[in-house]
């Protein structure tokens, strides 16, 4: 695991970049205290922006929008709830002493 910041560091219902790795991974931090991890990716633009985007919930579901075309992407599994076909690489991160810490992409991740 890969320390990358402080969780104080994030903003509630937010969202910092980070390089693990050499890859561009966007942290979040949502409303109940869990944090995420997930490629910083966004297919749909094909920038580097998802770190960026508007996190919250849909049916109980975490997830966040894409600043650029809002689509919006499952924080736990990166599947875009807008179109079953796409999903984003999802990290395995926890918390530590109030240090995030990102580790290997998911096995169930599958970035299209």
């Amino acid at each position: 695991m890969i320390p990358v910041c402080r969780i104080d560091q994030i903003e509630v219902e937010g969202g910092v970049a980070a390089l693990v790795d050499g890859a561009a991974v966007a942290i979040f931090r949502t409303h109940d205290g869990n944090v995420f991890a997930m490629s910083n990716w966004d297919p749909f633009s094909q920038a580097s922006v998802l770190a960026r985007g508007i996190v919250g919930t849909r049916g109980g579901v975490p997830f966040v929008a894409s600043p650029m075309h809002k689509q919006a992407f499952d924080l736990r599994t990166g599947q875009c709830l807008d179109d079953a076909a796409v999903r984003v690489m999802t990290y395995d991160v926890q918390v530590d002493d109030g240090l995030v810490l990102i580790g290997s992409p998911q096995e169930t991740s599958q970035e299209i």
